[in-house]
């Protein structure tokens, strides 16, 4: 099977089986998922979203949170990852939100990442989501299921992997892939025990093709 045909099958597979696939961080704005999107970083989207309603009732806007100090905000923040940098970050976004950008969320990837807190993962997530943007956010889902698969070939980092993915993605369909990959890893191609019995995508696989050799 060629590469091409292999993001084929795949793509196919996803758009039949998943076909209004989203992120499971829970908002209702860009300023809030802006939110969510930073503190998921290296913590699961469950803990997340138990963790933003009293953010968001105590500062829904990024006006008020500009006014938090850490020890406000900091105490809503605790039982996620990596905590005192999320807290600095938050308020720092907030604070550059409102002196650089009117208190508005940039909607190109070289804006957003000029904001504290904002790599080029959560950029490509919020153009992506928000904006239906063709930019993919490359996680440890998303890394892992397209070296498995055989998306990407040597890929040695996200943003290698950003690049082999775009090449094959169609444009229309980058910002739903997105989350293909990523619920794929998180319920399916798992990191130690992938479930390739349950997996759709299995024909496809570089991964399982070379199990079944061993076996």
């Amino acid at each position: 099977m060629t590469k091409k045909e292999r993001f084929a099958f795949v793509l196919n597979y996803f758009e039949q089986h998943a076909p209004n696939a989203e992120t499971e961080l829970l908002y209702d704005n860009p300023y809030q998922l802006l939110v969510a999107v930073i503190l998921s970083a290296q913590c699961t989207d469950k803990r997340v979203n138990m963790t933003t309603p009293a953010i968001f009732k105590k500062y829904p806007d990024a006006e008020s949170m500009s006014h938090a100090t850490f020890d406000e905000l900091f105490p809503l923040i605790r039982s996620i990852s990596y905590p005192n940098n999320k807290t600095k970050h938050l308020i720092g976004m907030a604070k550059m939100l409102m002196e650089d950008f009117n208190g508005e969320i940039p909607d190109s990837v070289s804006e957003l990442i000029k904001l504290p807190g904002v790599g080029r993962k959560t950029a490509n997530v919020i153009t992506s989501v928000v904006h239906h943007q063709p930019n993919m956010a490359v996680d440890t889902h998303v890394f892992r299921v397209s070296a498995r698969v055989g998306l990407t070939t040597n890929a040695k980092t996200p943003l290698q992997t950003e690049l082999q993915l775009l090449k094959y993605i169609p444009e229309e369909k980058v910002h739903i892939a997105h989350h293909w990959l990523i619920l794929h890893g998180r319920y399916i191609c798992i990191a130690r025990s992938p479930k390739c019995g349950e997996c759709g995508i299995r024909p496809a696989c570089k991964y399982y093709k070379t199990l079944i050799k061993g076996q």
